[in-house]
């Protein structure tokens, strides 16, 4: 006889068995990391266990037992305890420039004028150039730390022009072959550069400006040549958990050889580029507007406001403290970079303005006051932000601004920032933890090659204003060092909002991309510099980089 009482209850617990089996069945993913500590950097920092990844986005992150009971994966990872955080972004650095350094000749960290003959000697031996470019000498690392002059390169090269970039970039030396072919005199005046000219002959000596009918010589090197250098430069940022650049400014041209390395699916690093204000790119963000293709972002324009202070071509309020009648430049005329602002406005662009020096600073301030009054979520930034005139700061916050900066500007030019600047206008010099206060937000980079791309040398550098070698014991400037967390979040969510890209990156979120590394050791911050890798990087999802 049919008991309808017991098929009820047959039934209910046929239910209850595969709802049962269903639950640790769990829902079909790609992938799914335990045993680990996200570091997911959201607004309440919180600290997950594990994560699932489906199609390259986040499903969710949670208690380690909890993704495991409701996700089945193809693959799976033990993270086996490490630190996992958002691939980190390089927030001003320069691809272009690295690869064209890795094809010339390297000069950092030569010693003296006759290190740097000795390295060109060998590398010509090598390779028989028709024209030599070298990058990297820093002269406030030889015994000497005045600006070197040309006539031992003229001996040595008497015919072969050469080009030596400095490492702030801001700078070159040359050699007289290459000053005759750029038709360079002593009689040579060029607005925004200088000319370096001493009992009425050129020392070689060419700053800002003034390097552009010289640098304008070099022969390019081929696509082949910088598509092999760059993918190199990927692999090493991907060992370092760099997932992505903000590259600090581009030709026209270089668009394309970025575009073609991402079609290829060869480039996967994250490219957010800024333009230089070149008529072809002007036209290409006319016709375009937002660029995006796949991993490749263009929206914003780069503008040089004033130079380097290591060359003494930063635009200072008042006198170099070692060179009286000197205030440094503008590289840009003010009326060229209202006209650069108007052109980013309109086509929905940021302006990206380095700036170095006090008045420079100031200046740029006062042209994004007028948008800001326009559009307050404009994000424009100035890159570097280095000398601030104290009273400027509010200034930040009033306009909308956000400060671009790379912490390990402040433990190189230690050695000779005083000197420079004077004791006063340091107050206002490498001041993150003040820009950081009056902002929210600050973004973080390196500026490579001028700086290692290490990040774990950035984050010495902010957290414990120390350079490698731990150098000075109780930090430079120390008062204006930041929290390990803060300089984080500049390499992350705070990178991502000033580009753009906050709904999508910088944060391990459920609907955000599986841009990910896991760390070999634990991130922290310590006095002592220790080296730190990737022990895996992933974007969207996709392994890109394994230590094993």
């Amino acid at each position: 006889m049919f008991n309808m009482r017991v098929f009820r209850f047959n039934l209910s617990i046929l239910f209850f068995l595969l709802a049962l089996s269903g639950c640790y069945k769990g829902k079909s993913v790609d992938l799914v990391i335990h045993n680990a500590r996200i570091h997911t950097m959201d607004e309440n920092d919180n600290i997950a266990e594990a994560m699932a990844i489906k199609d390259g986005i986040i499903v969710e992150t949670g208690p380690e037992r909890q993704i495991l009971n409701r996700y089945s994966a193809d693959q799976e990872i033990d993270a086996q305890g490490k630190d996992i955080y958002p691939g980190f972004t390089d927030a001003h650095g320069h691809i272009i420039s690295l690869a064209k350094k890795k094809l010339g000749v390297d000069l950092i960290g030569t010693r003296s004028y006759d290190e740097l003959l000795v390295r060109l000697e060998k590398y010509q031996q090598k390779k028989n150039s028709k024209f030599i470019v070298g990058r990297g000498w820093d002269q406030s690392l030889w015994s000497s730390s005045e600006m070197p002059t040309n006539e031992r390169l003229n001996q040595l090269f008497p015919t072969i022009p050469v080009c030596l970039f400095r490492v702030d970039g801001h700078a070159v030396l040359v050699n007289d072959a290459l000053l005759k072919l750029a038709e360079i005199t002593p009689e040579t005046k060029i607005d925004g550069g200088i000319n370096t000219v001493e009992n009425g002959t050129c020392t070689g000596l060419l700053v800002d400006n003034a390097m552009n009918t010289a640098v304008a010589k070099i022969p390019a090197f081929s696509n082949k040549e910088m598509k092999k250098a760059i993918l190199e430069i990927q692999n090493e940022l991907f060992q370092y958990g760099i997932t992505g650049v903000h590259e600090a400014g581009i030709e026209n041209e270089e668009i394309y050889l970025f575009k073609d390395l991402v079609d290829s699916k060869k480039l996967k690093l994250n490219v957010y580029a800024m333009l230089l204000p070149s008529s072809k790119n002007i036209a290409f963000a006319k016709k375009n507007g937002v660029f995006q293709d796949k991993n490749l972002i263009i929206r914003s324009f780069k503008v040089f406001g004033d130079g380097a202070l290591g060359s003494r071509g930063a635009f200072l309020k008042q006198a170099y403290t070692d060179m009286h009648d000197h205030y440094g430049m503008l590289t840009t005329p003010i009326d060229e970079m209202k006209r650069v602002a108007i052109i980013c406005e309109r086509t929905g662009y940021q302006m990206n303005s380095h700036a170095i020096g006090d008045s420079a600073n100031r200046i740029i301030l006062d042209l994004y006051k007028s948008i800001n009054e326009v559009n307050k979520d404009h994000r424009w930034r100035i890159e570097h932000a280095q000398v601030i005139d104290p009273k400027d700061f509010v200034l930040f916050s009033q306009y909308g601004v956000f400060p671009s900066v790379q912490p390990t500007h402040a433990v190189s030019d230690q050695r000779w920032a005083e000197a420079r600047l004077g004791k006063q206008r340091l107050k206002g010099a490498y001041a993150y933890k003040s820009l950081l206060a009056q902002t929210g937000m600050i973004a973080i980079g390196t500026d490579f090659p001028v700086e290692n791309i290490d990040p774990f040398l950035t984050i010495h550098a902010a957290v414990q204003r120390m350079d490698r070698e731990n150098y000075p014991t109780s930090g430079f400037l120390f008062n204006e060092a930041i929290s390990l967390n803060d300089c984080i979040r500049g390499m992350t969510i705070w990178a991502a909002f000033t580009s753009f890209q906050e709904h999508t990156s910088g944060t391990l979120e459920k609907g955000k991309q599986a841009t990910f590394v896991i760390f070999e050791n634990p991130v922290v911050s310590t006095s002592t510099y220790k080296p730190n890798f990737s022990f895996m990087t992933y974007i969207n999802g996709e392994k890109v980089y394994s230590i094993e």
